[in-house]
């Protein structure tokens, strides 16, 4: 028997999805970058890791969840990041990180709080009962710049499920590895450390909502959260907590790391939302990588037809 289901208006036929050998020439994105002015933020020494000395992931499945854009450059993704356990320069995890997923094995993991099922899990194990997918996600930073990225994963919702969270569990709060040793920029106090995170527990039972264990069919590296990260492509990228050690389930709203550093410009909910700007910038638009122009930034990044019933009644300007 033969099955058709209709095509929602967010997914990107197969044909269009751009192939990563077309984005192989570093030469052409730095390129598009200085004319942007981002070239001088982007590494361009031999410590960039090509994607064919990444271990591949096997078996993926297609997800129909994935935008209908051009996918980011492999090596664009991995060289302008985010990750301030290994510096605050975009370039440093790049430099820093390059090492880490070395040393993720052994991974242990830990679930515990209000569940049914707490106990610390060894990384492979944990994940192995799931199916992994690619997922097409349009991801958009505070700071006004975004990417395309093809990550692979599989959803938040069947680890919870997993879990047997109990009643009393509201929310799930996230950690990050802390080990100054192998983590540079946890030995300055730029943040309370360890890294926290969280959500509220109708957030990661979305269906949008992703355990990323790679990116382009691969492996992720150090700088973009191995070997585990959280991926939540409706709220900006610092929600996507990296390198996770940690999974619990909690009665009350986690204070997270943003929220300890100043909760006046990063709230709990972080929405991507163009009407409430950051107190030092406007968020009405973004510059993705590789382009020459901003693009008026989409209400939820674009994803409002999945997620905005989450917040219905909700004033997004006080929970920001």
């Amino acid at each position: 028997m033969i099955f058709f289901r209709k095509k929602a208006s967010w997914e990107i036929p197969e044909s269009e999805v751009t192939d990563y050998k077309v984005y192989q020439n570093r030469r052409q994105f730095l390129n598009n970058s200085l004319a942007i002015g981002l070239a001088a933020a982007l590494p361009s020494t031999s410590y960039a890791i090509s994607n064919d000395q990444v271990e591949s992931l096997t078996n993926l499945e297609k997800s129909s969840f994935s935008s209908d854009e051009k996918q980011t450059p492999f090596e664009s993704i991995t060289t302008y990041n985010n990750f301030y356990e290994f510096g605050t320069s975009k370039e440093s995890p790049s430099l820093y990180a390059t090492e880490f997923p070395d040393r993720t094995k052994p991974w242990n993991i830990t679930i515990d709080g209000e569940c049914d099922k707490p106990g610390t899990y060894d990384y492979h194990e944990l994940i192995k009962p799931f199916a992994l997918e690619e997922r097409i996600y349009r991801m958009r930073c505070v700071e006004g710049w975004s990417m395309v990225i093809p990550w692979v994963g599989f959803p938040l919702a069947d680890l919870i499920k997993q879990a047997q969270p109990n009643s009393k569990a509201k929310y799930v709060e996230f950690t990050t590895l802390l080990d100054p040793e192998q983590m540079p920029g946890q030995n300055r106090r730029v943040l309370d450390w360890p890294y926290v995170e969280g959500l509220r527990i109708d957030e990661a039972m979305n269906p949008l909502t992703l355990l990323s264990v790679g990116l382009y069919g691969k492996e992720l590296l150090g700088q973009s959260g191995a070997p585990i990260r959280l991926v939540v492509p409706w709220k900006y990228g610092f929600k996507g907590i990296k390198s996770i050690v940690r999974i619990r389930f909690v009665e009350k709203m986690p204070m997270t790391a943003w929220m300890k550093a100043n909760a006046g410009e990063y709230g709990f909910y972080s929405n991507v939302n163009p009407n409430v700007d950051h107190p030092r910038w406007s968020q009405a638009k973004e510059r993705r990588i590789g382009e020459f122009l901003k693009r008026k930034t989409l209400m939820f990044n674009g994803y409002s037809e999945q997620v905005a019933d989450l917040y219905a009644g909700m004033d997004l300007k006080r929970y920001f």
